[in-house]
């Protein structure tokens, strides 16, 4: 069972249970480091923010979420953990992945999420397909802007359709609030908690563009 920031509680069987009809798509953020309430997780619920602003249901999987035993596929058992990763992919309209820039590339943590993916390959929408997702990166130093271009490779490796605007974010230059203001466990807030009023719109964009392309690729009726 998941719960999205507006109370509803979705299910493989049944998506729809605890949801009203006229739902917003839901839009699920992954992405942090091992560390709770990371510069990268902040940034991924600004995004998140954006898109409950934008009338979306949002779920995050931050830190403690993404903590999986490594990936291994000819593996049957899975862990609670990584079914509900799983899980909140197979039932999302559109993703929001967050990673910090580790010696040039996506981190362990959140590259060895995404490889749980592979579970979904015989999905009716196998890994990411058909699924618009907004790509954020946070690194000290200009290696995150190599690290956002490597991040939007794996998104269409997972035939997921990268969003146009991606957000690389040089933390030597800009501070991510450490408040609560940002959101809570569902993603929603209040606030970008960036003090930097371009990265605060640049974060608001990808948030609502994941939005709109979720709604332009959700069957009417």
């Amino acid at each position: 069972m998941l719960e999205t920031n507006q109370g509803s509680v979705l299910s493989v069987e049944n998506p729809g249970v605890g949801a009203p009809a006229d739902a917003g798509p839901l839009i699920v953020g992954i992405g942090g480091t091992v560390r709770s309430g990371s510069s990268t997780e902040r940034a991924v619920r600004a995004v998140l923010a954006a898109s409950a602003a934008a009338g979306a249901r949002t779920l995050l999987l931050g830190a403690e979420e993404l903590q999986l035993p490594l990936y291994a596929p000819g593996e049957a058992l899975r862990t609670p953990a990584a079914r509900r990763l799983v899980e909140a992919v197979s039932l999302a309209d559109g993703l929001v992945i967050g990673t910090p820039a580790y010696h040039g590339g996506v981190s362990g943590l959140v590259k060895n999420a995404l490889d749980y993916l592979e579970d979904l390959r015989e999905d009716a929408r196998p890994y990411l397909h058909g699924r618009a997702v907004g790509c954020v990166v946070t690194a000290r130093g200009a290696q995150a802007a190599s690290t956002l271009a490597g991040l939007r490779s794996v998104v269409h490796a997972l035939r997921g359709w990268p969003t146009p605007l991606g957000v690389a974010i040089n933390t030597e230059s800009v501070t991510l609030a450490s408040d609560e203001s940002v959101g809570d466990s569902t993603g929603s807030g209040t606030g970008s908690g960036t003090g930097d009023p371009h990265l605060t719109a640049q974060l608001a964009t990808v948030g609502r563009q994941v939005v709109e392309f979720a709604r332009m690729r959700t069957p009417v009726g």
